[in-house]
């Protein structure tokens, strides 16, 4: 694939991406090839201004298999970690109908280990753990639509 077909297939799946949204983007992440793009908008603080950008870090080489990660939110120490959902998509707890979901409560999993899968637009998107600990709640039955943002798995921090 040319590096032009590869751009263009990219902003297809972004302008795709962005009109399934129900609420406006404030993270994308798009893949074609071994080219990913990901961009990311800043949230207006409490007065409606926004903060200043903070410099990212280069994307590093996504797998072909893992097409996107999901966010996290915590807390403090001894909070809970939620895997959230980074598109609006369908959630799969399993790799196919009738096979054993990724994880279960108590299981134990490490960062990046695969936990889910969020189906967008016909996409595959691996759901992948950022960070490791114990799975306390799934939070989110299986072949359910989900939101962007939503909290998909609860986990407990690793040591926590």
């Amino acid at each position: 694939m040319s590096a032009e077909s590869i751009i263009d297939e990219i902003i297809r799946r972004a302008e795709a991406l962005a009109l399934e949204a129900r609420r406006p983007l404030r993270r994308i992440k798009v893949q074609a090839e071994d080219v990913t793009v990901e961009l990311e908008w800043p949230v207006p603080g409490a007065n409606g201004e926004y903060a200043e950008p903070v410099a990212a870090e280069p994307a590093a080489p996504i797998p072909a298999d893992s097409t996107d990660s999901a966010d996290t939110t915590s807390g403090s120490d001894g909070e809970l970690i939620h895997i959230c959902a980074p598109l609006v998509g369908t959630f799969y707890q399993a790799p196919g109908p009738g096979e054993p979901p990724f994880v279960r409560p108590g299981d134990v999993v490490e960062p990046g280990q695969q936990v889910g899968i969020l189906e967008a637009m016909k996409l595959m998107n691996a759901i992948e753990a950022e960070q490791g600990g114990r799975i306390v709640e799934l939070l989110v039955p299986n072949d359910t639509a989900v939101e962007y943002g939503q909290p998909l798995i609860a986990l407990a921090p690793a040591g926590g």
